[in-house]
C-alpha cells in the first residue's frame, strides 16, 4: 500500500486545478473522438490501401470492440496500478498507437494498431474524471463536470465534422496524427501534476477464468453489433454463432463473477438502486439518442441529398445549447432537483423527437436545424443530473470501478443503438414502400395521370416509371423516419418514470464521475 491517498491531500487550486482540467477534458475529446471520426473517412482510406469500403469498415469494428473489453476492467487495473499511472500509460500507449495507425502502409497493419490503440483506450474516460473529481474542491467539482461533460456529448458529433474536413482537404493519416500533440500534452501533464497524488494499489489477484468469459462474450456481442447489418443479422450462421457465444459466455460471467473472492469486474455495485436505475436510464439514454444521432444524416444525405458536410452541420447546433448550460448546470447541480432536470430533459428530447415525425421530402434547414438546437437543451440536462444519481452512493473507493462499469453499458447502449436503429429504418422503409408501390398500377387513374404528366414534359414510359420509383422511395424513407422518431419518443417518455425509482441522498455536493 502507498503512504497516502488522495482523500487525504488538499484539493488542487490554481493553474494546477486549470492545467488538470483542461489535460483531462482534452484526453477523453481525444478518446471520445476516435471513436466516429474514421466512421465519415471509411471510403478515403479503403481506397488509398487499395481495399473495399466493407473492408475497410474493420477499422472502425475492431477499435469498438478492444474498447468494448478494456473499460470493464478499469476499477480492476485502476486498485492494481493505481488510478494516475494507469491514466498516463493509457494516454500515452493511446498516442503511440495512434502515430503507428497514421503511418499503417496496408489494411492489416492499421487494424492491428487500430485494435491495440481500443485496447489501451479503456481507462482514460472513466478515469479522467474520477481524477477530476478527486482533486477538486468539493463546491466546484460541479462546475468542473460540467466543463467536462461537454467533451462526452460534443466529440461524438465533431468527430463526423472533422473526419470528413481532413478526409476531403488533408491526407486520411492526419486523422490519427492531431492525437498526437493533446496525448502527449495530456499524459506529460497529469503526470507532472499526479505523480505524487496516486490512490493506493491493492495486489490483487487475476480472475482469469472472469476475464477469460468476458473477452469472448463482450467481444462477441460488440463485433455481432457491428458487422451484423452488413451480414444480414441472423440470417448469417456467423452472425448467429456470435450471438450464441455472447449468451453463453456472458450467462456464465455473471454467475462466475457474482461467487468470485475477487471478482474482474464488481457487479455488486447493481445492489444499490440508485446505481441500477441510473445505468438504465444513462445506456438507454444514450442508445435511443445514438440511434437518433446515425439515422438523421443518413436520411439527410440518402433522401434529401445533402452532403456530408450539409448534414454535418445540420446536426451541429444540437452542441450550442449543450456548451452553453453543462457548466451552469454542473456549478449549480447541489442545488437543483436531479430527479426533476433529469424529467426535463427526457421530456424535452420526447417532444424534439414527436417534432421530428412531422418532418417531409420538402423540408427547410432551419426546420431541421430547429429541432437540433433545442436537443442540446435535453442533453445537457440529461448527463451530469443522471450520473449524479447513479453514483450518489457510491464511495470513493468503488468509484474508478463504477466508473468503469457505467461507462461501459453506455458505450454498449450506443453501439446497441446504432445497430438497431439503422436496421429498424431500412426494414420500416421496405415495409412503407411495399404498401406504397401497391398504388403505382394499370387500374390506377392517380398513377396513370401521373405518368402522363411526365411523358408530357419529355419522358420516356421507361423514364417516367424510373422518376415514379424514386419518389415512392423517397416518401418510403421520409415515412421511416417519421415513424423511427416516433419510437425514439415514447422511449424518452417511458424513461421519465424510470427516474423516479431513484432516491438521492440530500447532500452538499453529489460524488460524480463517468
Amino acid at each position: 500500500m502507498q503512504a497516502s491517498t488522495p482523500e487525504t491531500q488538499a484539493p488542487l487550486k490554481g493553474p494546477a486545478l486549470a492545467l488538470l482540467t483542461i489535460a483531462a477534458a482534452l484526453s477523453t475529446f481525444m478518446e471520445i473522438l476516435d471513436i466516429t471520426i474514421a466512421n465519415v473517412s471509411i471510403p478515403t482510406i479503403a481506397g488509398a490501401l487499395g481495399v473495399s469500403t466493407n473492408q475497410g469498415t474493420w477499422i472502425i469494428s475492431a477499435y469498438s470492440v478492444a474498447a468494448a473489453i478494456a473499460v470493464p476492467l478499469t476499477g480492476w487495473l485502476a486498485r492494481r496500478v493505481g488510478e494516475v499511472k494507469l491514466f498516463v500509460i493509457s494516454v500515452l500507449a493511446f498516442t503511440l498507437m495512434s502515430a503507428l495507425a497514421a503511418f499503417s502502409v496496408n489494411l492489416p497493419m492499421l487494424v492491428t494498431f487500430r485494435l491495440l490503440q481500443g485496447l489501451v483506450s479503456g481507462p482514460m474516460v472513466p478515469l479522467s474524471q474520477t481524477l477530476l473529481v478527486r482533486n477538486f474542491p468539493p463546491e466546484k467539482r460541479g462546475a468542473a463536470m460540467g466543463l467536462w461533460a461537454m467533451t462526452v456529448i460534443l466529440a461524438p458529433i465533431a468527430g463526423p465534422l472533422l473526419g470528413g474536413y481532413i478526409s476531403d482537404n488533408f491526407h486520411w493519416s492526419w486523422i490519427f496524427l492531431i492525437n498526437i500533440p493533446i496525448g502527449l500534452f495530456g499524459g506529460i501533464t497529469i503526470w507532472t501534476l499526479m505523480r505524487k497524488r496516486d490512490s493506493a494499489t491493492v495486489k490483487m489477484p487475476l480472475d482469469v477464468v472472469g476475464l477469460a468469459l468476458m473477452v469472448v462474450g463482450v467481444g462477441s456481442l460488440q463485433l455481432m453489433l457491428e458487422i451484423g447489418k452488413d451480414y444480414d443479422w441472423f440470417a448469417s450462421p456467423f452472425i448467429t454463432a456470435l450471438g450464441v457465444t455472447a449468451l453463453v459466455s456472458l450467462t456464465f460471467f455473471i454467475a462466475w463473477v457474482l461467487t468470485s473472492r475477487h471478482p474482474v469486474v464488481n457487479l455488486q455495485l447493481f445492489r444499490d438502486k440508485n446505481f441500477r436505475y441510473g445505468v438504465i436510464l444513462l445506456s438507454v439514454g444514450f442508445m435511443t439518442y445514438f440511434g437518433s444521432v446515425v439515422v438523421f444524416p443518413l436520411w439527410l444525405q440518402a433522401v434529401m441529398g445533402y452532403t456530408a458536410a450539409q448534414a454535418g452541420m445540420a446536426m451541429a447546433p444540437i452542441g450550442i445549447f449543450t456548451l452553453i448550460l453543462s457548466p451552469i448546470i454542473g456549478r449549480n447541480i447541489a442545488r437543483l432537483n436531479l430527479r426533476v432536470l433529469a424529467t426535463f430533459a427526457f421530456v424535452v428530447m420526447g417532444a424534439v423527437s414527436l417534432w421530428n415525425t412531422h418532418m417531409s421530402l420538402d423540408v427547410g434547414f432551419w426546420n431541421i436545424v430547429n429541432p437540433r438546437l433545442i436537443q442540446g437543451i435535453g442533453m445537457a440536462c440529461f448527463f451530469l443530473p443522471v450520473q449524479s444519481l447513479m453514483l450518489s452512493n457510491i464511495t470513493p473507493d468503488q468509484m474508478a470501478a463504477a466508473s468503469g462499469l457505467s461507462n461501459f453499458l453506455r458505450t454498449l447502449g450506443a453501439a446497441i443503438g446504432t445497430a438497431i436503429s439503422v436496421t429498424m429504418w431500412e426494414h420500416l422503409a421496405t415495409s412503407h414502400h411495399a404498401r406504397l408501390a401497391e398504388n403505382v398500377t394499370p387500374f390506377s387513374s392517380m398513377s396513370n395521370d401521373y405518368l402522363s404528366t411526365l411523358q408530357a414534359a419529355g419522358l420516356s414510359l421507361e423514364q417516367a416509371y424510373g422518376a415514379v420509383e424514386r419518389m415512392v422511395n423517397a416518401q418510403s424513407y421520409m415515412l421511416a423516419t417519421n415513424d423511427f422518431f416516433l419510437y425514439c419518443s415514447v422511449a424518452f417518455f417511458a424513461l421519465t418514470g424510470l427516474v423516479w425509482l431513484t432516491k438521492p441522498k440530500k447532500m452538499a455536493s453529489a460524488p460524480m464521475a463517468h
